[in-house]
């Protein structure tokens, strides 16, 4: 991860955080953070929770998303919202590619970037 006010893809290290889940972690502040997510198609994000809330868009691709009790299948141009707490998880219907952002930033990914 870089710091300053710009971060290009090169400055940002791709890592593989699961099987076929890459993820790239982009601008961060003390109260905000952008990622970027590939996901291989039949990649898997299982079922967890954090304290940050999450918001997402769908660049390309289709991900099927369970947030609580719900299904969906998001599609380009989609988006969700995760309140912090709760469960959720993820599978790519082919590769696709989205953008997270994190409501305060996750620690774990700030760690795994450097």
């Amino acid at each position: 991860m870089a710091d300053g006010y710009f971060i290009t893809p090169q400055e940002a290290a791709q890592v593989e955080m699961l099987s076929g889940v890459h993820r790239r972690t982009m601008g961060t502040t003390d109260e905000a953070m952008l990622c970027e997510f590939f996901l291989q198609r039949d990649a898997v994000v299982p079922p967890h929770n954090h304290k940050n809330d999450q918001v997402g868009y769908v660049i390309y691709g289709k991900i099927e998303m369970v947030i609580g009790t719900e299904t969906r299948v998001c599609c380009p141009g989609d988006s969700y919202a995760i309140p912090g707490g709760i469960t959720h998880s993820a599978k790519a219907l082919v590769d696709s590619l989205v953008i997270d952002s994190f409501s305060p930033p996750r620690d774990d990914y700030r760690t795994e970037a450097r």
